[in-house]
């Protein structure tokens, strides 16, 4: 594979896949000085995996990540703080598969040959042959995306820095759409939302409540912590207590499974996804993403523009549409609709309008970025479907047998979210990194 590094001066890198050791991603460019810990990007990544609840796969991933390298082992001189802090070497994370079994193996095996009509496994094999990693789907599964996730968490740390904020949720699911809230309101339910979720995670509890994993672990010892997870696993996830949804929307005012800040339309949503999957059938959505902060000039005409950086979301495998701002809109409005007409207040420019999601000519005006997704329906149904033996070529029907999920929606969101932050500290790299040349042109 040749297309798994992205960026330009924030580097990202990914590899591994479903039923392999792990995934990995590999990061250059993260500046130097940071507190970056393991704790901090769980709390990304546990919002993101399976196993939590009717709205995802079974599968019982906990998606514990490892550094591996990029940050000092120990104060590079006396009187230094540096212990922990990144050092300018690549960031490197490890997100160990610990929910491996054989009797699923051998799903995969049987229902390799016929491959799940708008799923990537007769393309992947007609491109790799019979080496294709198609246990799991490999890396064209939706495991991939716990390294987006967790680069994302890194790249949000560094942009928050520069007091710039990125958040995502679901915008629509099943045909269910949320009413629009004030940006403040809606960043508040995220932040509620991932709050809950973090408070009943059984996964955070026995690994970083208990401080099974510490800063001063070496690689081996959290090894063996992992190891004895894996051992556990069941018993450890049986253990979480039942989420009461109605006492947690009453008071925290967020749905506990969907994270979506309309309350109303999240349980409207989790009604109507449920009774699609009791029908053997999926459903999709629209994640929306907003980010805030970022000053006016970022992105870099003509081919690297920031809206057709935003683009490349369509690398997210189950994502099949990206639009800005108005998005597909515009094309039923007028110009006298569409322009985010300009005035000038208290000495800066300000607008009167957003249908530009905060981009033209493909640079930032220090509006809000806002981007939306489109989540395709899962691929896998209870159903059969027409398909092929792929190697015989001779036609099939496929009965799906192995895990799911009901809806993607209700997990792509913090994709969307770290691949955002990912997407704006690549450009804003660049940004400052031009500006700094201009102030020292001399004329």
């Amino acid at each position: 594979m040749l297309g798994c590094t992205y960026g330009n001066v924030f580097k990202t890198t990914v590899a591994g896949g479903s039923y392999q050791e792990g995934l990995t991603v590999h990061l250059q460019g993260v500046p130097t000085g940071l507190r970056i810990t393991e704790e901090m990007i769980y709390r990304d990544l546990l919002l993101r995996k399976p196993g939590q609840g009717e709205l995802t796969s079974p599968r019982r991933e906990p998606d514990v990540p490892v550094i591996y390298s990029g940050l000092n082992a120990a104060d590079t001189m006396p009187g230094f703080d540096n212990k922990g802090k990144t050092n300018g070497t690549p960031l490197v994370v490890l997100i160990p598969n610990l929910d491996r079994h054989f009797e699923h193996i051998e799903q995969y095996q049987v229902t390799n040959r016929t491959p799940r009509p708008s799923h990537a496994s007769y393309a992947s094999y007609q491109k790799y042959g019979e080496n294709d990693d198609a246990i799991g789907a490999g890396f064209f599964s939706g495991r991939y995306t716990s390294t987006i996730v967790a680069a994302g968490a890194v790249a949000k740390r560094v942009l928050r820095d520069h007091g710039i904020d990125v958040f995502g949720y679901v915008k629509e699911a099943a045909g269910v759409r949320a009413a629009d809230l004030p940006r403040g309101e809606a960043r508040a339910k995220v932040e509620a939302f991932r709050e809950v979720r973090r408070r009943h995670d059984v996964i955070y509890d026995w690994v970083f409540g208990a401080q099974r994993f510490r800063d001063d672990m070496r690689f081996l010892e959290k090894m063996a912590v992992l190891a004895e997870l894996e051992a556990n696993l069941i018993e450890i996830r049986n253990s979480a207590e039942p989420i009461d949804m109605e006492a947690v929307c009453r008071e925290a005012g967020v749905h506990p499974l969907l994270n979506c800040p309309d309350v109303d339309a999240a349980r409207a949503m989790y009604k109507r996804i449920v009774e699609i999957r009791d029908e053997g059938d999926s459903s999709g959505g629209v994640c929306e993403v907003v980010a805030t902060g970022l000053p006016a000039g970022v992105g870099e005409p003509v081919f690297n523009k920031l809206d057709g950086e935003l683009g490349r979301m369509m690398s997210i495998g189950t994502i099949k549409a990206v639009e800005i701002g108005a998005g597909m809109q515009v094309k039923d409005m007028r110009g006298s609709e569409c322009n985010d007409q300009m005035r000038v207040k208290n000495g800066a420019a300000v607008f009167d309008s957003n249908h530009a999601g905060g981009i033209t000519g493909g640079l930032t005006t220090g509006q809000d970025i806002v981007v939306r997704l489109a989540v395709k329906p899962t691929p896998t149904i209870a159903k059969d479907q027409a398909t092929i033996d792929k190697v015989s070529m001779e036609n099939a029907t496929l009965s799906a047998v192995t895990r799911r999920d009901p809806t993607i929606v209700a997990r792509v969101w913090p994709v969307a979210e770290a691949f955002v932050a990912i997407i704006l500290l690549d450009q804003l790299s660049l940004y400052y990194g031009y500006r700094a040349l201009q102030e020292r042109v001399t004329g």
